[in-house]
C-alpha cells in the first residue's frame, strides 16, 4: 500500500512541477521519479525551516511539489554553467 501511495504522490507532484516549471510534464516515469526526489528534498527543506507535516495526501503532495521545483531549478541552473 505504501508503494502505491508513493507512486501516486510522485506522479501528481512530478506532473504539477512540469506544469509549473515548463508548461508540460516530463513523461510518466520521469514525473514519478521527480516527485519522489522532490518529496525527499521538500521534506528536508521543511525540516530545516522548522515545519513538520503530520502526513496526509495533500500535505505530502505540496511538500513534494516544493522539493521538485527546487530540484528542477537547480538542475537548470547547473546546466547553464
Amino acid at each position: 500500500m505504501f508503494l502505491l501511495y508513493l507512486l501516486i504522490v510522485g506522479l501528481i507532484a512530478g506532473w504539477a512541477t512540469g506544469k509549473i516549471m515548463k508548461g508540460s510534464g516530463y513523461g510518466v516515469g520521469m514525473d514519478i521519479v521527480l516527485g519522489i526526489v522532490g518529496a525527499i528534498v521538500g521534506g528536508w527543506i521543511m525540516r530545516l525551516l522548522g515545519f513538520y507535516t503530520t502526513g496526509g495526501l495533500i500535505p505530502s503532495i505540496l511538500v513534494a511539489i516544493l522539493g521538485a521545483v527546487v530540484v528542477v531549478a537547480l538542475v537548470r541552473r547547473l546546466r547553464r554553467v
